[in-house]
């Protein structure tokens, strides 16, 4: 079997980097837009047959290296008792703006099977993979999520969610999560995922003090507890917004690939890290949006940078520094995929 890490694509002689992009089954995307005309996005979600349809999609027409789970990051939240609609996006009916208003939501006990939809999903989606797909699960990492839960968003500076770190409200929080998302990413695993990413969209936000003594804390946890069951089956982080410093702290035998954004030089990332582990990234998701004669040349630049510093190539995953951008040309991310396939060999 092909896959992203080890046994990849062979090409002329050559190995092909492989690539899949975060958001790459969305709201961009025809496929998805034609399946929206009927079906709401958490119906979407929960169907497992609706969810790998959607996920099968732009492996299909863009034939990524990896297909990634069509689900959403906030489900633990609605099972935490947050409350959780789409109209569009989320919306919580309960925040967390004090340590009171921990009483107002499920304290005691997670139910694994709440995440049968996502195993189920899984289940079809290794049916449908080729052998040469990589089949990823994934999950919001603990700040991003209690951040969410705190403010609703991401959005803004994110005072509550950062003073939130002192007065317990994130302690006391995450007590309840990490069982939650853990179970979450068992269900996954079992269903047949190779991979589970913990997306950390949020906690670049956090001095390098906070995310080192108070957050990384709880994602060694996460990730070793994950092994122990599936000590075969990658972890993936990605942190976005974070610098180096950042990622120097994790040093974390359980977590076998860090992603990072574009605000990385990706050639010094990958010679800095990785002999510890994969690197998954980590061109700008705006490129997508120039003429492809434009973003083509930006590839070839951005290769040619990461190949001049003579960084380990074998241990690099193609991506997008963040997910695929609503309203993205279809076709230049036809064109990216094919070219990458083509030109990033090594």
């Amino acid at each position: 079997m092909n896959d992203i890490f080890e046994n990849r694509i062979q090409s002329n002689g050559k190995t092909r980097v492989p690539v899949w992009f975060m958001r790459q089954a969305g709201r961009y995307h025809d496929h998805y837009q034609n399946l929206k005309k009927s079906y709401d996005f958490m119906t979407l979600c929960k169907d497992p047959k609706l969810a790998c349809e959607v996920t099968m999609g732009p492996i299909d027409e863009f034939d990524f290296d990896a297909a990634i789970l069509f689900s959403d990051l906030l489900f633990p939240l609605e099972q935490m008792g947050t409350g959780l609609v789409y109209n569009p996006g989320p919306k919580l009916d309960k925040t967390l703006s004090k340590l009171e208003d921990l009483q107002n939501l499920k304290l005691t006990g997670h139910d694994p099977s709440y995440y049968q939809f996502q195993k189920d999903a899984c289940v079809n989606l290794k049916q449908a993979l080729p052998d040469t797909k990589t089949l990823l699960g994934f999950v919001g990492a603990p700040f991003t999520l209690y951040a969410y839960a705190v403010e609703g968003a991401h959005a803004g500076s994110l005072v509550s969610s950062k003073t939130g770190l002192y007065d317990g409200r994130f302690e006391k929080f995450t007590e309840i999560l990490l069982p939650n998302v853990l179970g979450e990413m068992i269900m996954q695993a079992q269903g047949g995922a190779d991979a589970i990413c913990i997306f950390d969209t949020a906690v670049g936000e956090l001095t390098v003090k906070d995310f080192k003594n108070i957050v990384l804390p709880k994602i060694k946890w996460l990730s070793r507890e994950f092994k122990k069951s599936f000590p075969d089956k990658k972890v993936i982080y990605y942190s976005r917004n974070t610098h180096l410093n950042h990622l120097r702290e994790i040093q974390e035998d359980s977590i076998d690939v860090l992603g990072v954004d574009w605000r990385h030089d990706m050639g010094a990332v990958l010679n800095e890290f990785g002999k510890d582990y994969y690197i998954q990234g980590n061109f700008d998701p705006c490129w997508l949006h120039l003429s492809w004669e434009q973003c083509r040349d930006n590839l070839a630049e951005f290769y040619k940078e990461i190949t001049d510093q003579n960084a380990p190539l074998d241990k690099w995953i193609c991506g997008l520094g963040h997910g695929v951008l609503q309203f993205t040309p279809q076709e230049n991310v036809k064109n990216s995929i094919n070219y990458i396939h083509e030109n990033f060999l090594y």
